[in-house]
């Protein structure tokens, strides 16, 4: 498990350090010098060297947002999240962990959908390190980890939804109109997998949806198709009840009176009016009603 430590701050030991090497270099050099006593005072000043080396070994800087993993002979001691120049043991291996939120996108993946349909998908992935014993110790590489297992996730969440509403018409989600529902599948099993390294997903969303270009061409005339086919029975929906209130109103104001061949005629004529994708050149009949 992740435990936090709080080292001492460094700037005593830093100040040390240098005095420390200050004085070594002053021994060093005198001690080299003098006659009656020079072997003494070049080994003090050697030692003091060594010592003032010792201490700027466990100096060590943290910035904001980072933090430091530290071992002790391959013992898991605790993880630095203080910022600023801390000193620790210098005997303590150090690993640097970043707690900053990364950004990620993985690549176009190529798969079939739910249905079948070869399909190109690719996602945004914001993630952070919440756990940094488990990113440092439980995973080889944690940044590698969450590239791998979200390609993974994303290429499951693919297989397991239809493209959209034309393939399964009974879907409950599917990846073109799924929205925010698609986004908390996406959210929730990368969490899952990525918690073994101890990686928490902040924002997952996809990024690129289309259909492989080896049947986007046919899935482009399908969907118009489905468009045009749409909008026709809008149009004949809506024609429909034009011709039947003209016909109510001619009726109920005793405008006209029109038999059945007439009102036969007057309906082809008016769907046809209505319903022509051009307008209408109509031919006036100036004469009666039955020329």
């Amino acid at each position: 498990m992740e435990k936090i430590i709080k080292p001492i701050s460094g700037f005593l030991i830093l100040l040390a350090g240098i005095l420390l090497c200050g004085s070594a270099i002053y021994f060093i050099i005198t001690g080299g010098v003098g006659k009656e006593t020079p072997v003494p005072i070049f080994w003090v000043g050697l030692a003091l060297e060594l010592f003032g080396a010792f201490l700027f070994k466990g100096l060590s800087i943290v910035n904001p947002n980072q933090s430091t993993v530290c071992t002790f002979f391959g013992k898991y001691v605790g993880t630095v999240k203080a910022n600023g120049l801390l000193f620790v043991n210098p005997f303590y291996k150090k690993q640097k962990i970043s707690l900053r939120s990364n950004n990620f996108e993985s690549t176009k993946l190529k798969v079939n959908d739910k249905m079948g349909n070869p399909i190109e998908i690719a996602a945004v992935i914001v993630w952070q390190v919440s756990n940094t014993y488990k990113a440092a110790f439980d995973v080889t590489d944690y940044d590698q980890y969450v590239k791998i297992q979200s390609e993974s996730a994303v290429r499951h969440l693919a297989t397991t939804c239809p493209y959209d509403e034309m393939e399964d018409s009974h879907a409950e989600i599917t990846l073109r109109n799924g929205g925010e529902k698609v986004t908390a599948l996406l959210e929730t099993e990368l969490n899952e997998r990525l918690s073994a390294a101890g990686i928490i997903i902040m924002e997952a969303r996809i990024s690129h949806l289309a259909y492989a270009p080896e049947i986007a061409g046919a899935m482009l005339q399908r969907q118009q198709a489905t468009a045009i086919v749409a909008a026709r029975f809008k149009i004949v929906e809506g024609a429909v009840g034009m011709v039947e209130l003209a016909l109510e109103q001619l009726s109920k104001k005793d405008i006209v009176q029109l038999d059945e061949e007439k009102k036969a005629a007057m309906v082809s004529n008016l769907m046809v009016v209505l319903c022509g994708e051009k307008a209408a050149t109509p031919v006036l009949n100036t004469g009666t009603l039955y020329q």
